[in-house]
């Protein structure tokens, strides 16, 4: 299992792919491992040089804090790509995964290629809202806000006709640490990314979901009127696209990054 030794923790990574090809990272959403990515590897490998991780406290990766940063998250991906020898990257970043891409191409933009923004904000609401979900983990562990995350994550005709796939997440939602959980939730708490919105220059596919529930269509919109020149797609589906409408999400992934 590779991993790297970072700021008193060890990050787990996998790497997939074409040698020679270009670079892509890809980056989870909250409360899940790297494995979130599985139906994007087969098609997706034979055009990039893959690197999926664990974001610290999740998966395979270890953590020491209930307190984090964005900024923190996306140093992480810089210490990963130094590790590999990764010169420069496309990347792809799904909710919280997003909000990492964006600070990292909007503070390391010689490192980013194409950047896929997708069911993310760059400001995430109420910080009663998070303090009251950090408690619940606190007082009740993951299994407080399971049932709960899986609603707004798939629509309702995914969960009841895919329920092996909603199982899966279930079950690496359910592994994900409570400690890790709650400090990447303090992360996302306090963040303002708009600024590094509009410090974006490099080629940026924004990705919504019509029926999500986490981050609104209409936030995922907002982004471009901070992000010049960035392309807006909508999808038919709700927060975890990647998973729910796989096949599509992934040639949309591909083709703007190809070209």
């Amino acid at each position: 299992m590779p991993a790297l030794k970072h700021d008193h923790l060890s990050l787990h990574f996998e790497r997939d792919g074409v040698d020679g090809a270009p670079n892509l990272i890809l980056s989870n959403e909250l409360g899940t491992s790297l494995n979130i990515w599985a139906p994007q590897v087969p098609t997706l490998s034979d055009h990039f040089q893959l690197m999926r991780y664990d974001p610290r406290g999740h998966g395979s990766s270890t953590i020491a804090s209930d307190q984090c940063s964005i900024a923190t998250l996306a140093e992480d991906v810089i210490a990963l790509m130094d590790h590999a020898g990764i010169e420069r990257t496309h990347f792809c970043g799904v909710a919280m995964g997003g909000m990492v891409g964006i600070w990292l191409a909007s503070h390391y933009p010689q490192r980013i290629g194409r950047l896929v923004i997708s069911n993310t904000s760059a400001l995430a609401g109420p910080a009663a809202v998070w303090d009251a979900r950090i408690e619940l983990v606190r007082s009740g562990g993951i299994a407080a806000i399971v049932d709960s995350v899986i609603q707004r994550w798939f629509t309702r005709d995914f969960q009841e006709h895919a329920v092996h796939q909603v199982s899966l997440v279930r079950n690496m939602l359910m592994e994900t640490s409570p400690t890790g959980y709650i400090a990447c939730c303090t992360a996302i708490r306090d963040m303002d990314l708009r600024a590094c919105l509009q410090a974006i220059a490099c080629p940026t596919l924004i990705l919504g979901g019509r029926y999500d529930k986490t981050i609104s269509p209409a936030q995922s919109r907002q982004m471009s009127e901070y992000l010049r020149g960035a392309r807006y797609l909508e999808l038919n589906a709700a927060h975890l696209m990647n998973w729910e409408i796989a096949q599509s999400y992934t040639t949309h992934v591909k083709d703007f990054l190809l070209h």
